[in-house]
């Protein structure tokens, strides 16, 4: 059993990494002729194209995963079965069930690499070509609004406070500009403004701020009592919060520099503000299960062991591999977006490719194994 493990893991293992060298070396030329159009913009380079287009394919990889497996296994399985050498398996005695268990064991090892790769050096080096970008694009936009952020706070001795934060786009140098607080005590009134510049957080969650205008507006009894508005004007200011960096960076930065985890604090932080957290609850959960998308793969690909080398070359094999993969994409992401709109469950949107796929293979191997 040894020797049919090394056979199988060995031929399927360099199957997948040439799969896999193919999909990035073709989505690194893309990645990269996308950057020759910035190249002579504020001293943006070849090399600096080279670098984005690079810090890009780790993510292209984790994305890439599952269909990487599956067209690697189903190429080595209908391979071995084409010239004959997993009949000669099958009659030494690997059984359906055997041969199940085998490559289970390799899909987890698949998925243990998709799950490092997804959780750790993709969301880094995703981060990196943010910034990298930014820098020499002057900042990074946040779209027409900005960014919104939100946090309910005590002021001294008065009631809460709902406060609102908006972003309107960061610098070069990862400085947050454009920074608006709005302060609303229980009565949705507006009771104070904070205008900045600029501003960043540090790891006491202490918001420093520049070029600050606040203004304060008085309660109704206070007004009745001739008070005014007050407006003061400071080169700088601390301004304390809840809103950790990693919150904010989550709010400002694209949905792929998070990491599992971080998606979770997030999705959290967004619930306990009475915000809308579904889409990143629903993107917490792909993350989290999307590793066992290999499992499913290498399970999907059995039956193609089981195939007659009558029913097809190799190649309408891997071509039929290559549509089942692109239909596992397309399914993964309709699920999510339906998820948003029919209000599933999270975990269920997440979760229903992966079960249907598995569901698919199962039978399709059943059958093959029963009656072929």
């Amino acid at each position: 059993m040894r020797t049919v493990r090394r056979l199988l893991y060995r031929d399927i293992v360099w199957s997948v990494v040439f799969v896999a060298v193919a999909f990035l070396s073709l989505f690194y030329f893309i990645d990269f002729v996308d950057e020759l159009e910035n190249i002579g913009r504020n001293g943006f380079t070849v090399v600096h194209a080279a670098l984005g287009a690079a810090l890009e394919q780790p993510g292209h990889f984790y994305e890439l995963s599952p269909i990487c497996v599956l067209i690697g296994t189903i190429y080595s399985m209908a391979r071995l079965a084409q010239s004959s050498e997993y009949t000669i398996l099958r009659t030494g005695g690997l059984g359906p069930v055997r041969a199940l268990r085998l490559l289970a064991l390799l899909g987890l090892f698949f998925g243990g690499v998709t799950f490092v790769v997804g959780d750790y050096l993709a969301p880094l080096s995703e981060r990196e070509a943010v910034l990298l970008k930014a820098s020499f694009r002057g900042g990074l936009v946040l779209g027409r609004a900005g960014v919104w952020l939100k946090e309910r706070r005590h002021a001294g001795e008065e009631s809460e406070r709902a406060v609102s934060i908006n972003v309107a786009r960061t610098a070069a140098s990862g400085e947050l500009e454009g920074i608006r607080i709005f302060e609303l005590d229980t009565d949705g009134r507006l009771r104070r403004r904070i205008e900045a510049r600029s501003g960043r957080v540090d790891p006491d969650a202490v918001w420093l701020l520049d070029a600050v205008e606040r203004t304060d507006w008085p309660t109704p009894a206070q007004a009745a009592a001739g008070a005014t508005v007050a407006v003061q004007r400071s080169a700088s200011m601390r301004w304390p919060s809840t809103l950790t960096a990693s919150v904010v960076a989550a709010a400002v930065l694209p949905v792929s520099t998070m990491s599992t985890a971080e998606l979770w604090r997030y999705s959290t932080h967004l619930d306990d503000q009475e915000q809308a957290s579904q889409r990143h609850e629903i993107l917490f959960w792909k993350k989290a299960l999307y590793p066992f998308a290999c499992l499913v793969m290498v399970a999907l690909a059995l039956p193609f062991a089981y195939l007659h080398a009558r029913a097809g070359g190799v190649s309408l094999k891997v071509f039929g591999g290559i549509m089942l993969g692109i239909s596992f994409v397309l399914l993964n992401n309709v699920s999510g977006h339906l998820g948003m709109l029919r209000n599933w469950a999270p975990w269920v949107a997440a979760a229903t490719p992966g079960l249907v796929y598995l569901a698919l293979s199962m039978a399709a191997f059943t059958w093959l194994v029963r009656f072929r």
